[in-house]
């Protein structure tokens, strides 16, 4: 018996010794190690953010010491690694850790950071949840919203040109409110649930946004904000049944037009920054049966430039519209028997003389340039292929720098060619 109680002893240590062996083998490779460490899980990254003129970029560490996470700054050229914010600064009075930092930007001068945190989705992605500026000079943390905003309220703060001021949407309202003195103006009273300024009903975000249904824009000097409000009031709801989330199942009303159902009615105002009455654009048509795709202000704090889609998106109309009178007039016309594309490569070129301009108007996909009247329209690329995405747009220097696959539509090059048409476009990539 004792022999037996030796044996199994002696096959128990050989047995742990071999597992100890194996698992500190660094050649050895096991499930165990794969799924259950974190030595290959991917390192996450971001968010970033460019800073000034390029040469260095910010993004979101843990923190060296305690919990939460930091920003720190690298240097493109020389890789150095400098700490912005840390997790400490971060941390607000009567609290004990950090503030999260789910996404950030920076003032335009870079001496304070808005940080947005304790974020909640709505449809698809997190868009909204408290905001925070922290002033680098002085170390000073403060909450947006006042006292009066609900946890999570706040969407799409943005600083204004000035650094002074940020707006947001809160619940279905805009405001704009004073960093150093905390005063909050509001700029729309009227938002409820069917009534929606500054963001997005279901058909917007999921159809025409991207899933991100920022609905506001400071003009350049800040002194207006132009923005969208949908009328959802004629919309029908859809009923959705969860029994997931707890014991009994609910009913949740969704406004969801149908094919051939009531729209929401979209229409685009333009109010002072310190508030006031709103100017309204006045654009002609059935507001349900058209979508108001794009808005933004056209390379002035005089004009906004828009792009309206008929209900079959085969027409897509380019209009200016003055932010003082309220008048629009048309000043491009794209059209087709199937369907047009939305253009997110709007530049506004020559101080705002004209802006480039993506169409496959004669059969292939390729940039032009628009003169500010629609007059003029210039082909920047030609030839039998399509720009299959453009990677930049150089306004100073003159350039263009696009995809495209010419000679062979298995392979995609990166080409750059002159924004005045001459010259022979030069292929980048090998």
């Amino acid at each position: 018996m004792k022999r037996l109680l030796v044996l199994v002893l002696l096959t128990a240590v050989s047995g742990s010794t071999r597992a100890t062996a194996q698992q500190d083998d660094p050649s050895r490779l096991t499930v165990q190690r794969i799924y259950g460490s974190p030595e290959f899980a991917a390192q996450p990254f971001g968010p970033s953010r460019w800073l000034g003129d390029g040469s260095a970029y910010t993004t979101v560490e843990p923190a060296a010491e305690g919990a939460g996470r930091e920003i720190v700054r690298y240097d493109v050229e020389r890789g150095s690694r400098k700490v912005l914010v840390s997790a400490r600064h971060l941390v607000p009075a009567g609290d004990k850790e950090p503030l999260d930092i789910e996404d950030y930007v920076w003032s335009p001068d870079g001496t304070k950071a808005l940080i947005f945190t304790n974020t909640q989705p709505v449809w698809r992605l997190n868009t909204r949840g408290d905001y925070w500026v922290l002033d680098r000079n002085s170390g000073e943390l403060s909450q947006l919203g006042g006292p009066e905003a609900k946890p999570s309220t706040l969407m799409f703060a943005k600083f204004a040109p000035d650094g002074r001021r940020v707006a947001y949407v809160r619940e279905n309202n805009l405001y704009v409110e004073d960093i150093g003195t905390a005063k909050i103006t509001a700029l729309t009273t009227d938002g409820s649930r069917t009534l929606i300024n500054g963001t997005f009903d279901w058909v917007y975000e999921e159809e025409l946004m991207n899933y991100y249904a920022d609905g506001w824009r400071w003009s350049p000097d800040g002194s207006s904000i132009a923005f969208w409000q949908l009328n959802a009031d004629s919309v029908k709801s859809f009923h959705l049944v969860n029994n997931t989330d707890s014991v009994y199942s609910r009913v949740i009303p969704i406004q969801y037009p149908k094919v051939g159902e009531t729209n929401s009615a979209a229409r685009v105002g333009v109010v002072s920054a310190a508030g006031g009455p709103t100017r309204w654009l006045r654009i002609e048509g059935d507001p349900r049966n058209h979508y108001i795709a794009r808005m933004d202000w056209a390379a002035s704090s005089g004009e906004v430039i828009l792009q309206r889609l008929n209900r079959l998106q085969n027409r897509n109309e380019v209009m200016l519209g003055d932010a003082r009178t309220g008048q629009v007039r048309t000043v491009l016309l794209e059209q087709d028997s199937t369907w047009v594309d939305l253009v997110d490569d709007v530049v506004w070129l020559d101080g705002g003389k004209s802006f480039t301009w993506v169409s496959e108007r004669d059969g292939w996909k390729h940039v032009y340039v628009v003169s500010r009247d629609g007059k003029q329209i210039r082909p920047v690329t030609k030839g039998d292929f399509d720009v299959l995405d453009i990677q930049g747009i150089d306004p100073k220097g003159g350039w263009l720098y696009y995809v495209a696959s010419p000679d062979n539509p298995v392979q995609r090059y990166l080409f750059r060619t002159r924004l005045d048409g001459k010259g022979k476009p030069a292929r980048l990539s090998p």
